[in-house]
C-alpha cells in the first residue's frame, strides 16, 4: 500500500492511457496525482492510502491539449468590438473565455499576441478557471507590418506622435531599426513575455500589408533574436512564405508560425535547422475566421490551398510540428477548437495527431527555458510530470473525431492536480 504525504492523492482508475509520447495506450496501470504532479503510474487495483478514487472505466486517459497558437484576448469578441471596445471588457470577455478554453479540454495555450498578462496572473492566482498561459505580450511588427494596426489617416508617425490605440492596449508594438527592435523586445521580457512574437510577413487580418511582403530585416530580425537569448527564451514569427520563413530561419528565429506558402527547399531547411512548425489547419471551411473583404477572402482561400501541402511536406521531412488554432475575432468559433485538432486526422494516424496537441507541444512549450513560467514536463502522462489529464469517453486512438465534442466526450478534466469537470459516475 502506498502511503502518500501532504495533499490527499487524487487516483484515476479503470482507464487506459495514452501517455503523449506511444502510439499505443497503456493498460494495467493507474494514474496517481498528488498536489499538481503526477506521483506514479501504479498498478491497476494498488491500494492508495488515503485516496480520492476516481472510477475512469470506459475511458482513456490522455493528457491536457495544448494550443500552440492562441490570441486569449482576441478569440472570443468580433473585430469591431475588439477595436472600438472599452479595454477593461475586453478583459473581462477574455477571462469568461479563458474557462470555456479550459472546459474543452486545451489546460495549456501559447499566447502569440496580445496583453494576456493580466489573464494569466489571474488565472494562476486561482481567481478565475482557465489554461496555462506562455504569453508572449504585444506583437513586435514593422510600420506598415501585420501588426501595424493604424488607418491611413494615423499616418505619418513622428517621435511626438502617441502611441496608437493596439499599442496602448498591449495588442502590438510598432518597431523600426534594430535599436527600436531591442527596446520593444526587452518590454516584453519586462513585462513576463515566456517567448517573443514578431511580424515577419504579411497576413490576412490587417488591411494593409499584401500577404506576400517580407517584413523586417535580418539584422532586425537578429536583434529580437538576440534580446530574447539573453533571456534564455526564444522567438516566434508569424510569417507565410517560403522567402520570409527562410530570412526568420537565417536570423535565428526557432519556431515558424503559419507558413503554407512554404516550398519543399524551405521546409527541408526546417528540418534541418531543428526549428518548429507551429501550423493550423487553415482549410477554407466552416471553421475558418470570419473574413467577408474581397481581398482577405482570396488570401485565406490561397493559404487553405498551400495548407495540405504544407502538411505533407512536413511529414515528408520530419519538421518538428505543433498544433494550434489561431481562431480570431470568431465567438462561435471558439468551439472548434477541439474539431480542428481532429482535422489532421486527414494527414496523420490519430496518435500523432494527439502528440501534436500533448507531448510534441510540450517540447515547444519548454523552450521558453528560463523564461518557462510553468517548470515540469507539460503534455505527458508520465511520472514527475504536471497533471493536466483528459478522461476521454471511448478511445480516441481508434476515434480520433472524439476530441472534436469535449461537451460530450470530456468526462473529466483536471488541471494541476485540480478536477474542474467530472461527469463520470461516482
Amino acid at each position: 500500500m502506498l502511503a502518500q504525504q501532504g495533499e490527499k492523492p487524487l487516483l484515476l482508475r479503470g482507464a487506459k492511457i495514452f501517455d503523449g509520447v506511444a502510439a499505443r495506450p497503456i493498460e494495467g496501470r493507474e494514474l496517481l496525482i498528488v498536489g499538481g504532479t503526477i506521483a506514479d503510474l501504479v498498478r491497476a487495483g494498488q491500494a492508495v492510502a488515503d485516496a480520492t478514487v476516481v472510477d475512469c472505466k470506459g475511458t482513456t486517459l490522455i493528457p491536457g491539449l495544448i494550443d500552440a497558437h492562441w490570441h486569449a484576448l482576441m478569440v472570443a469578441i468580433p473585430e469591431i468590438v475588439a477595436m472600438t471596445a472599452d479595454v477593461p471588457y475586453i478583459h473581462l470577455v477574455a477571462a469568461q473565455e479563458a474557462q470555456r478554453t479550459l472546459l474543452r479540454g486545451f489546460t495549456t495555450v501559447r499566447d502569440v499576441g496580445g496583453p494576456a498578462f493580466a489573464l494569466k496572473r489571474s488565472i494562476d492566482e486561482g481567481r478565475f478557471p482557465g489554461p496555462r498561459i506562455y504569453p508572449s505580450g504585444a506583437m513586435i511588427s514593422q510600420t506598415s507590418g501585420h501588426g501595424d494596426f493604424r488607418m491611413r489617416g494615423d499616418l505619418p508617425r513622428s517621435p511626438q506622435t502617441n502611441l496608437s490605440a493596439a499599442e496602448n492596449a498591449g495588442i502590438a508594438m510598432i518597431a523600426d531599426g534594430e535599436a527600436e527592435v531591442l527596446r520593444r523586445v526587452r518590454e516584453q521580457l519586462m513585462l513576463g513575455a515566456s517567448q517573443i512574437k514578431i511580424m515577419a510577413g504579411g497576413g490576412v487580418s490587417s488591411h494593409f500589408d499584401p500577404l506576400d511582403s517580407l517584413q523586417y530585416s535580418e539584422a532586425e530580425m537578429r536583434a529580437a533574436v538576440g534580446a530574447a537569448a539573453d533571456w534564455g527564451t526564444y522567438v516566434c514569427a508569424h510569417v507565410y512564405t517560403s522567402t520570409g520563413i527562410r530570412r526568420a530561419l537565417a536570423a535565428g528565429v526557432r519556431s515558424i508560425e503559419h507558413g503554407q506558402l512554404a516550398d519543399e527547399d524551405t521546409v527541408r531547411m526546417m528540418a534541418d535547422a531543428g526549428a518548429w512548425w507551429s501550423i493550423q489547419p487553415f482549410l477554407d471551411d466552416e471553421d475558418s475566421n470570419p473574413k467577408s473583404d474581397p481581398v482577405q477572402r482570396a488570401q485565406q482561400q490561397e493559404i487553405a490551398q498551400g495548407t495540405a501541402r504544407a502538411f505533407e511536406l512536413g511529414r515528408k521531412h520530419k519538421v518538428k510540428m505543433a498544433f494550434g488554432t489561431d481562431i480570431l475575432f470568431s465567438p462561435r468559433g471558439t468551439a472548434s477548437q477541439g474539431r480542428q485538432l481532429a482535422k489532421l486526422a486527414r494527414w496523420y494516424e490519430p496518435a500523432e495527431v494527439l502528440r501534436m496537441a500533448t507531448g510534441r507541444a510540450g517540447e515547444l512549450m519548454a523552450m521558453s527555458g528560463a523564461r518557462n513560467p510553468y517548470p515540469g514536463r507539460l503534455g505527458v502522462l508520465e511520472k514527475g510530470a504536471l497533471a493536466d489529464v483528459i478522461a476521454v469517453a471511448g478511445d480516441p486512438l481508434a476515434d480520433i473525431g472524439l476530441i472534436g465534442d469535449p461537451d460530450r466526450n470530456f468526462r473529466l478534466i483536471v488541471k494541476a492536480g485540480r478536477i474542474h469537470k467530472n461527469t463520470l459516475a461516482a
